[in-house]
């Protein structure tokens, strides 16, 4: 790499590291309370909560992780490119305007807050809590993982600079994370999410177009290439074949509406009939955003395969390598801010559920009450969080969008059956609600801790959402019904 070229990339991260700065000090004025750090005041317009809706899913995840799955996979992960936009509109379908409406009713700053009031059940709110801390470690450390190996290839390809340790950039991305989650809440990852959202919809096109005119032949180029090396991988589900393509189709399509990170921005915004406002930008966001995920992964596979670039390491390099070698320098500058504005906001909102379920809700839950002086312990508690999840994420060693799927799939199948059908079922019980959630996080805990393999490539987010699914129903059903607030039943009549 040319030190020109590589010297104008490390200045766009830069600058964007210090814009950073700059917003979690301006949002640091604007957070007086703990309920500013966790919901944002609920004051946020169409743009912003639809820009930071798709934002929240187009992270690490997405960036980096979704152009590995590509790369090693074919067009396995695609399903989950096209099963998102169906999980967008079934969360604003079930949710838009529901949890808005328990939101303000139970004046809450979480979202067990709700989960607590709709059961009437403080072990709801627990384990509910519970849930989204064991999830925010998987997705988090993805996250924090994700940043690290972009900053990691970014600087060691400075020729001024040289080689440098996953820990170190660990340690980097850590460090200014929590400078920026500690003084701006969720205020700064909404507002950066606004940015960051618009500026990797421009991106994302661009970066398309280079991907297709990268190579010799375009997209025709690329499919033949592909295919003359292993024709499975080109075709519609990939090499983890079609149980594994679907198991992932299910768990994205309806997994969405489980995911604390996403749901609780519905929570945020000014007034409830914006709800069709704001899907409309979200899904139409993201599915020009996925444009880079698809795009990168299959054309630097095509470029390894006809040996015009050497093999990578491992499939999260595909993204880093293909915009340091192929894409204009500003292109790639720009495309690594927006790759790190995307990873920031989104940890932000993960340490944010995260401390708030820790300061607020399980205190709340077993003594009656949250911390004193809630603000500061939600601040300290968001630096511990970070810390932990960054050992996480080192100690496991994983590739990024596996990190970021389990952490998924733990979200999914504790809160899907809670939150998405609890809030629209009358019939829905306590107990079916932790039968549900306990069973979630056995499920997908065991399996992990212990290493088991799923035959067909079924994922094991999938499996624990069907059993928490079907738990739930059956439970609710042969439980005697509570009988539910009037103020709660009146809002899941709306």
């Amino acid at each position: 790499m040319h030190l020109d070229r590589a010297t104008i990339i490390l200045i766009c991260v830069g600058f964007y590291m210090l814009t950073c700065i700059a917003i979690g000090l301006w949002a640091m004025r604007r957070t007086k309370s703990s309920r500013d750090f966790f919901m944002a005041g609920r004051d946020l317009g169409i743009v912003v909560t639809g820009v930071a809706v798709f934002s929240s899913m187009m992270s690490g995840f997405g960036f980096v992780g979704g152009p590995g799955l590509v790369y090693g996979l074919g067009m396995s992960s695609v399903w989950m490119v096209v099963a998102a936009p169906i999980g967008y509109c079934l969360t604003f379908f079930l949710l838009g305007k529901r949890l808005r409406l328990m939101g303000e009713l139970c004046d809450s700053v979480s979202l067990p807050d709700v989960v607590a009031a709709r059961y009437n059940s403080e072990a709801c709110r627990l384990l509910t809590a519970l849930a989204i801390v064991l999830g925010v470690m998987g997705y988090l450390g993805a996250q924090i993982l994700a940043m690290a190996t972009v900053l990691r290839g970014i600087v060691s390809n400075h020729p001024a600079i040289g080689e440098v340790s996953l820990e170190m950039c660990v340690t980097v991305s850590v460090a200014v994370l929590v400078f920026y989650c500690v003084t701006g809440g969720i205020i700064a990852s909404v507002y950066t999410d606004l940015i960051q959202g618009l500026m990797m919809v421009v991106a994302a096109i661009l970066v398309f177009a280079t991907a297709v005119h990268s190579f010799g032949g375009g997209v025709h180029g690329v499919v033949e290439t592909i295919q003359a090396d292993d024709s499975e991988a080109i075709l519609p589900w990939g090499t983890l074949g079609i149980v594994g393509s679907l198991s992932w189709f299910f768990l994205f399509a309806i997994g969405n509406v489980g995911q604390p990170h996403v749901v609780t921005k519905l929570m945020m915004n000014k007034k409830i009939t914006d709800a069709r406002y704001i899907l409309f930008f979200s899904v139409i966001g993201y599915l020009l955003s996925a444009l880079l995920w698809v795009s990168i992964g299959l054309v630097m596979r095509a470029h390894v395969l006809n040996g015009s670039y050497p093999p990578l390491e491992n499939s999260d390099q595909a993204a880093p390598q293909f915009l340091q070698a192929f894409a204009h320098p500003v292109l790639a500058g720009l495309v690594f801010a927006g790759l790190f504005s995307a990873i920031m906001s989104t940890a932000d909102a993960f340490l944010n559920i995260g401390a708030a379920a820790i300061v607020h809700d399980i205190p709340k839950a077993l003594r009656g009450h949250s911390l004193r002086r809630e603000l500061l312990w939600a601040r300290t508690v968001t630096v511990i969080l970070a810390i932990v999840a960054a050992m996480f994420a080192l100690y496991l060693n994983d590739l990024v969008a596996l990190l970021g799927a389990f952490g998924w799939g733990t979200f999914a199948a504790a809160l899907v059956p809670t939150i998405a059908i609890g809030f629209n079922w009358k019939r829905a019980t306590a107990p079916a609600a932790i039968a549900a959630i306990l069973s979630s996080l056995l499920i997908n805990f065991v399996i992990r801790v212990s290493g088991i393999t799923l035959p067909h490539g079924l994922q094991v987010g999938a499996v624990s959402l069907l059993v928490s699914l079907l738990l739930f129903f059956g439970i609710s059903f042969y439980s005697r019904p509570a009988e539910l607030d009037p103020d709660i039943e009146a809002v899941m009549e709306m």
